[in-house]
């Protein structure tokens, strides 16, 4: 191919698109990841699954803490400028790295850095796109390859690609899907790169929206809802950080559910057979399909009922 690629990500959204580029030939002489951190029941130091993948390939890591040459960690940010200096990048790749990039990184690559989003630009800049878009009830999302600039996702567009959103996506469903087509675009995109083809488009000024990071606090389920909502939040929320409420004096985890027809006071088991627990909400009601106790397995409802009967009549109410 010839053209030299470092690459920036961590998580596996991003190894995907690492993967691609090496399936497709690119020369990579440096990839960016973040630091180990601690995971797992043992809190182990964990490699990203972008480091994983980097050190399969024998390609050099640098994991620099922060990358602001005038903050509070000069040292580690000079030796990843040394780094990107020896690895003579054209371009860089960028997705779901999680460090903010100062100008002079922008600038370091002849190409510039590319960005692999996971939204349809200007809608749902920031830090959580997928869960966002399906919390909101959006039609459809896509993947969006973008010219970094020093604003939040806000550099012109160089391409992008379309998805449904399907009626039982979760974050988790989703994010394979659009992993899968950010990859294959960014080869695409890299490839028209080196064919000197790029035309960027400035980002359309209306329609602008922030998705916002998921706080764990935003579990809680209000039943006061509409159940359509509620439905929405619980496949935005999957797999992190699910939907709480509070049965009696147990929390429970909700992960499924399904709109169906039903009134009564909001929170009220309403029915409760092997098909799911009915549970009114604010609009409609709720037949929640999947649940979980605290400190065991996610179960479907025939399961969970068997291990803890609910009366009709009964209350689920917010979690405290």
């Amino acid at each position: 191919m010839g053209m030299r690629v470092v690459f920036a990500g961590t998580p596996e959204f991003a190894a995907s698109a690492l993967a691609a580029l090496l399936a497709a030939g690119f020369e990579l002489p440096l990839v960016l990841t973040q630091p180990d951190r601690p995971a797992g029941r043992g809190m182990k130091l964990q490699a990203s699954p972008v480091k994983q993948l980097a050190l399969q390939h024998g390609i050099k890591v640098a994991q620099p803490i922060s990358l602001r040459l005038d903050g509070k960690y000069p040292d580690e940010a000079a030796a990843a400028r040394q780094a990107l200096l020896d690895a003579r990048p054209d371009v860089m790749v960028v997705a779901a790295y999680g460090l903010i990039l100062p100008q002079w990184v922008l600038d370091l690559p002849r190409l510039g850095c590319l960005n692999i989003h996971g939204s349809l630009l200007p809608r749902w800049r920031g830090a959580a796109p997928i869960h966002r878009a399906i919390e909101a009830g959006d039609a459809e999302t896509g993947i969006t390859i973008m010219q970094m600039d020093a604003g939040l996702d806000t550099g012109a567009m160089l391409m992008t690609e379309r998805l449904p959103i399907g009626a039982t996506d979760t974050t988790a469903s989703l994010h394979d899907k659009l992993a899968a087509l950010g990859a294959r675009l960014i080869v695409e995109a890299l490839e028209l790169a080196a064919c000197g083809g790029f035309h960027p488009q400035p980002q359309p000024e209306a329609g602008v929206t922030y998705a916002h990071k998921i706080e764990k606090s935003e579990s809680q389920i209000d039943w006061r809802q509409p159940a359509a909502r509620i439905e929405r939040r619980l496949r935005a929320f999957d797999p992190f950080p699910g939907g709480l409420a509070q049965l009696g004096d147990e929390a429970l985890k909700i992960w499924r559910a399904e709109v169906c027809e039903g009134r009564g006071e909001p929170g009220e088991v309403l029915d409760a057979d092997a098909t799911g627990l009915v549970v009114a909400c604010g609009e409609q009601a709720l037949r929640l399909t999947e649940l979980q106790r605290a400190g065991g397995k996610r179960l479907p409802a025939a399961a969970f009922l068997q291990a803890r009967p609910v009366l009709k009549g009964e209350r689920l109410k917010s979690a405290a």
